[in-house]
């Protein structure tokens, strides 16, 4: 029995206006990848360790999957869990469910069993799908580990040794010569991603075969993607970003090669693209540090790479002018969510564009206020809270009613969270999230302007600047600094930001070196354990609460 299937219904008003501007073509994931194999059969789709499959393989794996999931007892609108990494599989079981007209709920690989529990308790999902292990992790003892808290998992399939449970490579060897590359709608909900965000455990958002297709179709469109583009997927591909800005199944969409690495890491990455002559990829900027930092001394060629995406979060300037002259290649910035508005900076964009501004939306039908603390619009230029809807934004959670009432308007627009000013051409410039601004002393600091000025200094490799309690000030900020080379002394950083002519109440006031940030299994900087670890070394050293000197005037 189904309980809660996901659903995503927008106002009769503007579905009719997204099918009548082509927005919403009722295409859906199953259908079209069987026409790409129609097409061009015997195309490299899919490289991933010694697999080289073409379109007509994926196809043909994806139906026997589907063919071997209905068979053992799933049926159409079950939820299954995903957790694999980037491995060909991956996308075939995707595809597969697809097919079959079952909803994949996509996990990171560094997901562990509370995420775990709570997606699959979330979705009420019946299946389970995993790695026998990756990057160190048996995921067989956290199946066995889920099995035992979540009943309604009923069936575990196994990519590689399964252990107690079904081979996946089994399942994939039916014969599923008599499944339809299509049995869903396009208004169905093609499967359920999870929020992103770097505090708490995640929602699920219900995505359709309409507003997803678009969203990526578009995103294909704008990125220059054809049949020659090989997309690397060096960030986890179960993440929105890799999958479909225009990620994977773009690349897909528009015929091209998708390459799949197992780790984000320089070295494993540059070998790619120099083997695959990769022409595109999508980073975060703490990865994109780390490629900017071996590029100028790498031995692989990556004069194949044309276009280097970042998003996930804020790009700061300094790092942004570094991308074409060491990696040679056109940086386009990504801003978006997984709840749908994703923007671009333009292949052809002046570079002060492409430098400074996070991009402008996909469609002229996406909706975009920009409101003050009090919920009325901003004057134009100004800074304040983005809210968006669209013909690709949700306009629900799944079965989160707390979260909607938080989340979405009365007249569905979404609230992003994020912090953003327009510039007059429609570009936003991202200020940072509501929760990164600091308030200290009634003053408003930007975490992301501050990192910004002391990614500058030639001393520092990365910078995050968080806010902590303070008896006095409410909020005080703190500066992480990983230093490049020798530690900068502290007095050398902050007489450097005071040097940039900013309000001293913007100087941090306190800098803490380490040796690396804590990350998200997004691969995102992750703030609240900064500033748990800051806290926990303020508990233990005893906190300096002396009334500062630099109160406001």
């Amino acid at each position: 029995m189904i309980s809660m299937l996901p659903t995503q219904v927008w106002p009769d008003d503007l579905a009719a206006r997204y099918r009548a501007a082509g927005y919403w073509r009722n295409e859906t994931f199953g259908a079209w990848l069987h026409e790409r194999a129609v097409t061009h059969p015997d195309r490299l789709a899919v490289v991933g360790g010694a697999q080289r499959w073409t379109y007509a393989t994926l196809d043909q794996r994806a139906s026997s999957l589907a063919a071997g999931f209905l068979q053992a007892g799933l049926v159409r609108g079950d939820r299954v869990l995903i957790h694999l990494p980037n491995i060909p599989d991956f996308i075939a079981v995707v595809m597969g469910l697809f097919r079959a007209g079952l909803i994949p709920v996509y996990a990171l690989p560094a997901h562990r069993i509370t995420e775990i529990e709570h997606f699959a308790r979330g979705s009420d999902a019946r299946a389970y799908i995993a790695a026998d292990h990756h990057a160190g992790f048996d995921y067989r003892a956290l199946a066995t580990e889920l099995r035992q808290r979540c009943p309604t998992i009923q069936r575990v399939w196994v990519h590689g040794d399964a252990g107690p449970f079904s081979s996946l490579e089994t399942l994939a060897a039916t014969d599923g010569s008599a499944v339809p590359p299509n049995i869903s709608q396009g208004s169905d909900v093609a499967f359920l991603q999870i929020s992103g965000g770097s505090t708490g455990l995640s929602k699920l958002i219900p995505r359709t075969h309409d507003d997803y297709i678009y969203s990526l179709r578009e995103s294909a469109r704008i990125c220059g993607l054809g049949p020659d583009t090989v997309f690397l997927g060096a960030l986890p591909i179960a993440h929105n970003f890799p999958m479909s800005s225009p990620g994977f199944l773009g690349t897909l969409y528009a015929g091209g090669r998708v390459v799949l690495s197992l780790a984000p890491d320089p070295e494993s990455a540059f070998a790619l693209i120099e083997r695959e002559h990769v022409t595109v990829t999508s980073l975060v900027p703490p990865l994109l540090l780390q490629w900017l930092d071996l590029a100028a001394d790498t031995a692989y060629d990556l004069h194949s790479l044309r276009t280097i995406q970042v998003g996930g979060a804020k790009l700061s300037a300094e790092i942004a002018r570094r991308v074409r002259p060491m990696l040679g290649a056109t940086l386009q910035q990504v801003f978006g969510m997984a709840e749908g508005l994703v923007n671009y900076t333009r292949l052809d964009d002046p570079e002060d564009t492409i430098i400074h501004t996070q991009g402008r939306p996909i469609s002229p039908d996406d909706e975009i206020l920009i409101l003050d603390d009090d919920g009325q619009a901003v004057t134009p230029g100004q800074a304040g809270h983005l809210l968006t809807r669209g013909p690709y934004t949700i306009r629900a959670y799944h079965n989160n009613p707390s979260a909607n009432a938080r989340s979405f308007t009365a007249d569905g627009y979404y609230r992003t969270g994020d912090v953003v000013r327009m510039t007059p051409d429609g570009y936003l410039e991202v200020q940072g999230r509501a929760g990164d601004h600091i308030n200290r002393a009634g003053e408003k600091i930007s975490a992301e302007e501050i990192e910004d000025y002391l990614l500058s200094h030639p001393q520092v490799f990365d910078a995050a600047v968080v806010s902590i309690p303070d008896e006095y000030l409410g909020e005080r900020s703190c500066a992480f600094i990983i230093p490049k080379g020798a530690r900068p002394r502290t007095i050398e950083l902050k007489t450097w930001i005071r040097g940039r002519g900013i309000a001293d109440f913007k100087i941090p006031d306190q800098i803490v070196f380490v040796d690396q940030f804590a990350t998200t299994a997004a691969l995102k900087l992750s703030r609240k354990a900064l500033r748990a670890e800051l806290r926990t070394r303020l508990l233990d050293q005893g906190a300096d609460q002396t009334p500062p000197s630099s109160l406001p005037q």
